[in-house]
């Protein structure tokens, strides 16, 4: 019986100790959320102005890639690949900072729902009324903070997402676009070459 009440005792020291990290990480969220709002409604006034910056970028550094493969002779197919995987790459590491929020708001918003109200009841089992409303209040605000936070994100991941299959297909459509004229002048070379040599001889 001691054993459990030590157990007890430790697991409730644990979480006492973890409840203000969990009510200062929900409210970084709070703000990270509000912070994603402004960046996707500045990128989006950006696309209807120039359209898509990732796709601007592939296209410089496309044009450096075909120089680069033009010094090199490395295969083309190689080099588009990779870079096109680069890209992408770059771009899912940003979106997955977005996903982690979906998941992370709303479980830390649990926590501080159900760590207030054992100190509530705590408070409760001392007859301190106004100590266990308090709690309770902390403890449903982190709720809806945390699963606010949750909300926003998944709808601002939803349309990066869309944003970024459409980007991903104008850069592999790019692409192609880029070897298939690198493909046909080295192919009118050869036909050059071919028919120059034909003359001489």
């Amino acid at each position: 019986m001691e054993l459990t009440h030590t157990l007890e005792h430790i697991l409730y020291m644990i979480s006492s100790s973890l409840y203000l990290p969990v009510l200062l990480i929900v409210t970084l969220l709070a703000a990270y959320s509000i912070y994603t709002c402004g960046r996707l409604a500045q990128e989006w006034l950006e696309r209807r102005k120039a359209g898509s910056r990732t796709v601007r970028q592939f296209n410089l550094d496309l044009a450096v890639a075909l120089a680069k493969q033009q010094q090199t002779h490395t295969p083309l197919d190689v080099e588009l690949e990779l870079l096109l995987q680069t890209h992408e790459h770059r771009q899912l590491i940003k979106l997955d900072q977005v996903r982690f929020v979906i998941k992370l708001g709303p479980a830390l918003g649990l926590m501080g729902t159900l760590i207030p109200m054992g100190i509530s009841l705590a408070a409760l089992a001392q007859g301190n009324i106004p100590s266990m409303a308090g709690s309770m209040v902390t403890a449903f605000t982190a709720t809806v903070t945390g699963l606010g936070c949750g909300v926003i994100t998944y709808l601002v991941a939803l349309v990066r997402e869309q944003w970024l299959r459409a980007d991903f297909a104008a850069m592999r459509h790019q692409a192609e676009l880029a070897a298939s004229r690198v493909l046909d002048a080295q192919d009118l070379t050869i036909a050059e070459d071919g028919h120059a040599l034909s003359e001489t001889l």
